[in-house]
Order: structure tokens, then C-alpha cells, then sequence
């Protein structure tokens, strides 16, 4: 559909509104306060594009490019964004939460039961973080597994396999401390699971069980260390590894590419002495033929 013609009575006042924006807009770009906050020009050029992303506090640790291929949804399924989203969820909603829960041994239970009775909406503020808390879970280990099946572990990428790994200890530390502030009775026999299990720790089992309960037998101090651990310890801990997370994967190139798509660098080729030697060759295009293994060069 087009648009009809501008009148020419109109057409003058409207050149001249553009002009005068035009000129507003270049007077804010050139102030100080502007060139205070934003310190880079519009980013048209690559130049550009990569000191806006270098100098900004929440862009920064996302790669200036990434590679075309993996910007396909069927490679990645945004099993990393998702949950990172779950988190901030549960973030949003365990605050909200805060304010309606009192960590007592007295008080713990019923503040759980009035969430669905007197509180407005309260009974969908626990469903929604409780159903992202298992979620969560889920889709942390569906991201390991892509990560595993797509080759994302490798080097130089190990390290950040690493934190991965302790983002999901820490996932399922989140969930289980969570189930434990209902004080009810399948929390009581949890935690005390729980702590037999730390308890049965080599060397250090009684220490564990200890600092776990805060006492002989689950009580009072024990919800008081499960509340801590909840609502500052883990996510504060969670917070900083997934920073560590993405900022990883901007100094490795960005994400993993396919396998059709790497570079390969190392191979192995037969030696005049017999055996085989490592030989580094330049950068292949996914088209290129690949060096023969040891087990075809063999055949």
C-alpha cells in the first residue's frame, strides 16, 4: 500500500521540521553530557561496532561477531538463553517471595500455606518459581548435552566446560535448599538425607553434617543456614560464574562452530621413520578435504 503524496502546502513545513530535528539532534550528539555517556560514534563501521562493545559495561562481554552458522536455531536451540532467562526469574519472583516468607520453624510452614489463601496471586508468584526452578535444571542439563554433542568442551573452550559444570552444581544446590524452606515433612526428611550424605564425606564427614545442620538434628538453625545459602550465598555464586560463563565465550571466539566449519590445525601424517608425526597446516575451508586419520592411512 502506498501512501499518498504530501500537499505542497505541507511539504516546506515538513523539510523545515526534519531540518530543525536534524540540527537538535547533532547540538545533544556534540554536548558533553552525550559524549560522556556514549563515547564511541553510531556504530556503522566494524571499528565502530567493536569499541561500542568494548566500552559498555553490559555489552562487553558479548563477542563483537559471531559466526554465521551458529546463528542457525537448530544448533544451538538457545538452551544457554533460556536458562540464563529462568534465572532471572526466579531472581524477580524469589524477591517478591522474600517479603511474604519468614525463615522460623514456627512461621515457615503456614507463610507457605497462606501464599494459596490470603495472599493475591500468591499461589501463582510460587508456581511460577517453583516451575522455573525445575525447568531451570532441565534445560542446564539439555545445554550441557548440546554443548558435549556439538564439541563446545574442547579446547580452548575446556575452561569454560568447567564453569558450565559448576553452574550446574550450583543449579541443583539452588533447587535443593529451595525444596528444603517449605519446613514440611518431606523437607525434614531431605535435609536430613542430606546431611547423612555429607556426613558420610571421608575425613571430614562430621564437619560437613555440622555446618549443614547447625545442630545434632534438623531444627531452627538448620532453616536459618538453608534461607542464607537460598537467598545469598548460591545465587550471589551463580551470578559471578555466569558472568565468568559469557565473558568466556567472547575470548573463545564466541560460540562453538559446527563441525563442518572448524579450522584445523594439527594433523597427523605419516613419518619417513615410521609411526607418525604431528604436522601443523593452515586454516581449511568446510569444503576442503580432511587429512586422513592414522586408522585410514593404515587401510
Amino acid at each position: 500500500m502506498m501512501l499518498p503524496p504530501i500537499p505542497a502546502p505541507l511539504r516546506a513545513p515538513l523539510d523545515r521540521a526534519i531540518e530543525v530535528n536534524k540540527m537538535v539532534l547533532d547540538l545533544v550528539r556534540q554536548s558533553p553530557p552525550w559524549k560522556s555517556i556514549f563515547r564511541n560514534a553510531y556504530p556503522n563501521t566494524d571499528e565502530n561496532r567493536a569499541l561500542v562493545m568494548f566500552n559498555s559495561f553490559f555489552l562487553h562481554i558479548m563477542p563483537v561477531k559471531v559466526k554465521q552458522n551458529t546463528l542457525k536455531w537448530t544448533y544451538t536451540f538457545g538452551l544457554g538463553l533460556m536458562t540464563f532467562y529462568l534465572f532471572l526469574l526466579l531472581f524477580i519472583t524469589g524477591i517478591i517471595l522474600m517479603f511474604l516468607y519468614v525463615p522460623a520453624a514456627e512461621r515457615a510452614y503456614q507463610d507457605m500455606q497462606r501464599l494459596g489463601t490470603s495472599v493475591a496471586y500468591g499461589q501463582l508468584l510460587r508456581n511460577s518459581h517453583r516451575w522455573a526452578a525445575h525447568l531451570m535444571v532441565l534445560f542446564v542439563f539439555l545445554h550441557m548435552c548440546r554443548v558435549f554433542y556439538t564439541g563446545g568442551y574442547k579446547p580452548p573452550r575446556d575452561f569454560n566446560w568447567v564453569v558450565g559444570v559448576l553452574l550446574l552444581v550450583l543449579t541443583l544446590l539452588l533447587s535443593f535448599s529451595g525444596y528444603i524452606l517449605t519446613w514440611d515433612q518431606l523437607a525434614a526428611s531431605a535435609i536430613t538425607v542430606g546431611a547423612n550424605i555429607g556426613g558420610a564425606s571421608p575425613f571430614l564427614g562430621g564437619i560437613v553434617k555440622a555446618f549443614i545442620l547447625g545442630a545434632d538434628e534438623p531444627g531452627p538453625a538448620t532453616l536459618i543456614r538453608v534461607y542464607a545459602f537460598h537467598v545469598i550465598l548460591l545465587p550471589t555464586a551463580v551470578f559471578i560464574m555466569a558472568g565468568v560463563h559469557f565473558w568466556r565465550i567472547r575470548k573463545d571466539g564466541g560460540l562453538s562452530a559446527p563441525a563442518t566449519a572448524r579450522k584445523a590445525r594439527h594433523v597427523l601424517v605419516p613419518s619417513a621413520r615410521g609411526g607418525f608425526t604431528v604436522k601443523e597446516v593452515p586454516p581449511v575451508s568446510p569444503e576442503a578435504q580432511v587429512p586422513p586419520s592414522p586408522e585410514e592411512v593404515r587401510r
